[in-house]
């Protein structure tokens, strides 16, 4: 069972907390995490793309000139690919990229991702007492004496609007609950901060 330290908004320790090893306490799976992480990714493009081809281009179907006895080269219509303004071969259509993997892989995924942050020392644990009606500029400070320069995660209950509103609009930072958690924040931050009483519902949501 993997132990952490507890530290208030200055960054000084005020208790320990010992982690519950089935979601803190996995074996990083590298192959898991890969896989769930170009999930995601090919859940979120758009598959727009799209060009048009040889029977949607403008133009007549007929014949340019006739097959032979002419000293050109044959052709068979103006919007064959070979010409200038001819339709594409092959090109994109507007298609879905989304799929899915199963949810028990995808929990062991992110239950591999959050402990190798954990063995990594960068999973911070912040104390429940937060001030209140914390400024911006205050909790820009104290996520700056965290993070170091890196994307920082942070886990924090809709019941904490005010921190809610005070990072929203801070670069380099992405607030989620525990149920929206996912593998890809978690791999691309290079910090996660989580409350002390989130740590119970992550277990409830992800163990």
């Amino acid at each position: 069972m993997p132990t952490v330290d507890i530290v208030d908004f200055e960054s000084t320790k005020v208790g320990t907390l010992d982690l519950p090893a089935q979601v803190f306490g996995c074996e990083p799976r590298v192959e898991l995490v890969h896989e769930a992480v170009v999930m995601q990714r090919a859940c979120e493009r758009q598959g727009t793309a799209s060009t048009r081809r040889r029977g949607e281009v403008s133009g007549s179907g007929k014949k340019p000139w006739r097959q032979k006895h002419t000293g050109r080269a044959r052709a068979g219509a103006i919007r064959s690919p070979l010409w200038r303004h001819g339709g594409t071969v092959f090109g994109p259509k507007p298609r879905r990229y989304a799929y899915s993997m199963p949810k028990r892989k995808y929990r062991a995924a992110l239950q591999s991702a959050l402990s190798a942050k954990v063995a990594e020392g960068r999973l911070v644990v912040l104390a429940d007492s937060a001030p209140g009606m914390p400024k911006t500029k205050w909790v820009a400070g104290v996520l700056d004496r965290m993070r170091n320069g890196q994307h920082a995660l942070i886990v924090a209950g809709e019941e904490r609007i005010d921190f809610l509103r005070a990072v929203r609009n801070l670069p380099d930072v992405t607030v989620v609950t525990a149920a929206k958690l996912n593998v890809y924040d978690i791999v691309r931050a290079g910090v996660v901060v989580l409350f002390q009483s989130e740590v119970a519902h992550i277990q409830e949501v992800w163990s």
